[in-house]
């Protein structure tokens, strides 16, 4: 099924990212994962890559698993910074034989040893062009509700998704974001700027202290007062962070409901007791 015409529905939806092991590690734990995240009947599954695509013939396997095992929708995220236009053709033609439908078109992170991108895209409007000129997927992009960290300033943030949208980008899903209200601003500057594609609302749980620092500055990302509270009184309980962080999430999805916002997406970190905990908290409301 296209993730498109899941979020268009009128009901509340709930899904779970994940993400495949790294390169010469077996797939076993991660398709225990799989199954163990499906389980919990999430309107579908998102499969992630690594730094420049780097696991992604793990990410058509996981992608398959979750879809022909498991029989959970599944998106799979494709990036193009560091891939050449004939890679990019390999793995889409795998994804079509594997029977995945849906992709989240994303440019990836810059090569970290400061080498050279691969020229053929240069945008994840460019890849998105290229997936829609191959056919046969239902295609999304990414978002910051925070604005892109490389963007000047918020309009070239939302010149670029305006350029994902015309090039074919049929949904968004945001980055992570710990203030609804800042959501709640970024949806207003897309509705003013004539983009109105559905939007999946990301959410992090943060249920250790090591997360945030890395979480923050891999997403630019602020910390309420509130959550930074929250971190200070319970960093060092491990198991009490862990609670209170799943109780922040799950705080943040009942306000983003009530509020409109009918799609979420967990980012379970391939925790599935933690996206558990979150989905039978909200049970009446996601049935």
């Amino acid at each position: 099924m296209r993730v498109l015409d899941i979020i268009r529905s009128d009901r509340v939806t709930v899904s779970c990212e994940l993400f495949p092991p790294k390169l010469g590690k077996p797939l076993r734990d991660t398709e225990r994962i799989v199954s163990e995240i499906a389980r919990l009947k999430p309107s579908f599954i998102s499969v992630t890559c690594g730094a420049g695509g780097s696991t992604g013939d793990h990410t058509v396997e996981i992608a398959r698993c979750v879809q022909q095992d498991n029989g959970v929708t599944a998106l799979a995220h494709v990036t193009c910074v560091s891939t050449p236009r004939d890679q990019i053709r390999r793995t889409l033609t795998l994804l079509q034989e594997a029977g995945v439908e849906n992709i989240l078109a994303l440019r990836g992170d810059l090569p970290a040893d400061g080498s050279a991108a691969c020229a053929d895209f240069a945008h994840a409007s460019d890849l998105i062009e290229e997936i829609n000129r191959f056919g046969g997927f239902c295609v999304g992009g990414a978002c910051y509700p925070e604005g892109h960290p490389e963007s000047p300033n918020k309009q070239a943030d939302l010149d670029g998704i305006r350029k994902k949208v015309d090039a074919g980008c049929a949904f968004l899903t945001t980055q992570m974001f710990f203030d609804n209200n800042i959501l709640y601003n970024f949806l207003f500057r897309l509705l003013k700027h004539g983009i109105d594609v559905p939007v999946v609302a990301g959410i992090m749980p943060i249920t250790n202290e090591r997360q945030v620092k890395r979480t923050f500055t891999l997403s630019g990302a602020n910390l309420p007062p509130r959550f930074r509270a929250i971190v200070d009184r319970f960093g060092d309980d491990p198991p009490a962070m862990k609670q209170a962080g799943i109780a922040y999430a799950t705080e943040q999805i009942i306000d983003l409901i009530a509020n409109g916002v009918s799609h979420v997406h967990i980012y379970t970190m391939n925790q599935p007791d933690i996206a558990g905990s979150i989905i039978r908290n909200l049970s009446e409301i996601f049935r």
